[in-house]
């Protein structure tokens, strides 16, 4: 399988099973387009009246650079993958990250949080030291003889609970060594309680931070207010300036939401740029269809024009020596993620789940609160195998609308929880987050094939 695209001036050929990209010229590209499916005869017909001035010889040479690239397995490959995605199920997986559910209450009272507002649909809750030194004991001992360990505190607000963020810290340094454990924590924030004690320890035990802006004073202001309604830009934004300035070279992302509001994201990206961010993450809302923040068809056109303006100007800035990250547009042409996690994707509901903080299960933070995903709880372990069994072939291949997509290597089938939110199943797609996953992709490729022509 092929996938070709143009892009920023370039001619991009991306053979989907190798990975190999090619960059060539507009008769080249044509020519690989009729290859496989168009007879000799109707290849030079159609390549000569397009380029009249194209002698045989001319489309002989260039169709023998297409049959030595097809040779030599870096064209027209084969997918040697497909028998693979269904032997998971058989797979004895092991518990390699939990995400704490630390608070269920937050201090914002954000209009599009999926978490109703950090209840989750339920009752407000804090989480206690004994559930919190539970988790730790049960990812330990459910995480065979994997050494790296990650730990996500989320809320809500996880900062409304902080003494317990650090107890649990404490307790996990206290005992990793004598299991042969490394544990590496991720705090994700708000910023409202971030003051000097919280920057201190997420700087000495955070391997990553999570900082939530949403990009422009009054785009942020509108839809992540305090409780009593007012905006909280003018509140955090010095904090994480703060923050970032004494992080270092250590982890941090500031990431934001985007909606049918602001469908001018790059404007948020650039706006938090120019605050001094540079590890950046803008990611689209997802809410049900007639929620007035919902991204519609019609803003598709706009969306992807602003994928591709970013991708632009990020290039322009690293040339100018003032570089910014995007979380979607890192990709590794060379080697990459290994093919277990291109076909298997997160691991959530294997290898990853969620805990509240009362210490039941989920598959992930987002299942949080639907009964239906409960999967058993940190004293008892996983008891609702049959879903354990689902989550295991929920993969780039167990959709049908999956198998002749080019970028299925790249999502591993997309996001579980999206997919159960748009159409009831865990194995559908979220057909409108297809759309710019693929786009983002065609520019994280031409990204690369921009800087590694212009070293």
């Amino acid at each position: 399988m092929i996938h070709q695209f143009k892009l920023n001036g370039y001619n991009i050929v991306l053979d989907v099973f190798s990975g190999s990209v090619h960059v060539v010229d507009d008769v080249a590209y044509d020519l690989i387009a009729m290859y496989k499916n168009q007879s000799s005869e109707d290849i030079y017909k159609s390549i000569k009246t397009k380029y009249p001035k194209l002698s045989d010889n001319d489309i002989d040479e260039c169709l023998s650079d297409i049959k030595e690239l097809e040779k030599s397995g870096k064209l027209f490959t084969e997918d040697i993958y497909a028998d693979l995605a269904f032997d998971f199920k058989k797979k004895n997986t092991v518990i390699k990250a939990l995400c704490l559910h630390i608070a269920h209450t937050c201090n914002l009272n954000c209009e599009y949080c999926f978490a109703s507002q950090g209840k989750y649909h339920g009752e407000r809750a804090l989480m206690s030291p004994e559930v919190g030194k539970r988790a730790i004991d049960f990812l330990i001992e459910n995480s065979g003889k994997r050494r790296n360990l990650e730990v996500d505190f989320f809320g809500g607000e996880p900062l409304m609970n902080f003494e317990i963020v650090k107890g649990i810290v404490e307790y996990a340094r206290s005992i990793e060594k004598e299991h042969n454990k490394n544990f590496r924590f991720t705090l994700t924030t708000n910023g409202v309680l971030v003051d000097d004690d919280v920057i201190d320890f997420a700087n000495k035990e955070c391997h990553n931070v999570v900082l939530s802006l949403d990009g422009r004073k009054e785009i942020h202001d509108n839809l992540r207010k305090t409780i009593n309604g007012k905006g909280s830009y003018d509140t955090i934004v010095p904090k994480f300036q703060h923050f970032v300035e004494r992080r270092g070279n250590k982890g941090y992302y500031v990431r934001g939401t985007f909606t049918h509001n602001n469908t001018d994201f790059t404007n948020d990206i650039f706006h938090m740029a120019d605050l001094g961010f540079t590890e950046l993450s803008m990611e689209p809302v997802v809410c049900k269809p007639d929620d007035p923040y919902a991204l519609t068809e019609e803003d598709l056109p706009v969306l992807y024009e602003q994928y591709e303006l970013l991708a632009k100007e990020m290039l322009k800035r690293e040339k100018e020596g003032r570089p910014i990250t995007f979380y979607h547009y890192m990709i590794d042409l060379t080697s990459g993620p290994c093919i277990y996690k291109r076909i298997s994707g997160c691991g959530s509901g294997c290898e990853y789940f969620a805990v509240t903080p009362w210490g039941d299960l989920y598959p992930c933070h987002q299942f949080v609160g639907d009964e239906s995903y409960l999967m058993g709880d940190i004293w008892k372990g996983i008891v609702n195998k049959e879903k354990q069994d689902e989550f295991k072939l929920c993969n780039a291949y167990a959709r049908p609308e999956c198998r002749d997509c080019w970028a299925k290597l790249y999502c591993s089938g997309g996001c579980a929880a999206n997919a159960y939110h748009a159409t009831g199943s865990i194995n559908g797609i979220y057909e409108y987050g297809c759309k710019l996953f693929k786009k983002r992709m065609e520019c994280a490729i031409m990204m690369q094939v921009d800087k590694s022509l212009n070293k």
